[in-house]
């Protein structure tokens, strides 16, 4: 996993990229996470997924830093128990 600062319309955004051994991996996290993306977003912050290939990005946006920080740990954690429960925590 790495992180990068980006530029976006809201005042905070930070991007996690997660690079797997090959593309059916990354699809099956991305498919165990989409769901979340509308359900547990808050009034603060926003949240997108790309895919390309292998890799896997989550995109957080936040009007403040600690919406921000919130939202980074949240989606961290689901990544990791989505791959947790699929096998696939040795597999990124």
């Amino acid at each position: 996993m790495t992180s990068r600062k980006s530029t976006s319309r809201s005042p905070h955004e930070a991007v996690f990229s997660f690079t797997y051994a090959d593309v059916e991996t990354a699809g099956r996290v991305h498919a165990a996470i989409a769901p979340e993306v509308g359900d547990i977003e808050g009034d603060r912050t926003r949240t997108r997924l790309d895919r390309d290939g292998a890799t896997l990005e989550v995109h957080v946006d936040a009007d403040d830093l600690v919406a921000l920080r919130a939202g980074l740990n949240t989606w961290a954690t689901l990544v990791e128990v989505a791959e947790d429960a699929g096998g696939l925590a040795d597999a990124a």
